[in-house]
């Protein structure tokens, strides 16, 4: 059974950092991917970042430059930096995993079986 945990929400100023860590149990296929996912209230959980076992990474646009998703060296832990947040970046987020193939990471949010609690990110202007 996989098992994620996220940490590292919280509160801060416009223009701030934060740094959001995901612990994961159970996830043994040599193709994996892992997503960052966000959801505003009132808005659709948004795929943020994505990395393939591979190493490959994907952005949506609106934190291409600002967020940086990477993996421990034992890859059972996921982070996702996050620099000059904005309050636009205020959301709960979640962690994802899936086994995968050869193809890029995708942001649906259906297709992830393995799922986090979340952490609260809450940007103030």
């Amino acid at each position: 059974q996989v098992q994620l945990l996220e940490s590292g929400g919280g509160s801060v100023q416009s223009g701030g950092s934060l740094r959001l860590s995901c612990t994961a149990s159970g996830l043994y296929s040599s193709r994996y991917c892992m997503v960052w996912f966000r959801q505003a209230p009132g808005k659709e959980r948004e795929g943020v970042a994505g990395i393939h076992s591979d190493g490959r990474t994907k952005y949506t646009d609106s934190v291409k430059g600002r967020f940086t998703i990477s993996q421990g060296d034992a890859r059972n832990t996921l982070y996702l930096q996050m620099e000059s947040l904005n309050p636009d970046d205020t959301a709960m987020y979640f962690c994802a995993a899936a086994n995968w193939g050869t193809a890029e990471c995708q942001f649906i949010p259906m297709i992830f079986p393995f799922w986090g609690q979340g952490t609260q990110v809450t940007v103030s202007s």
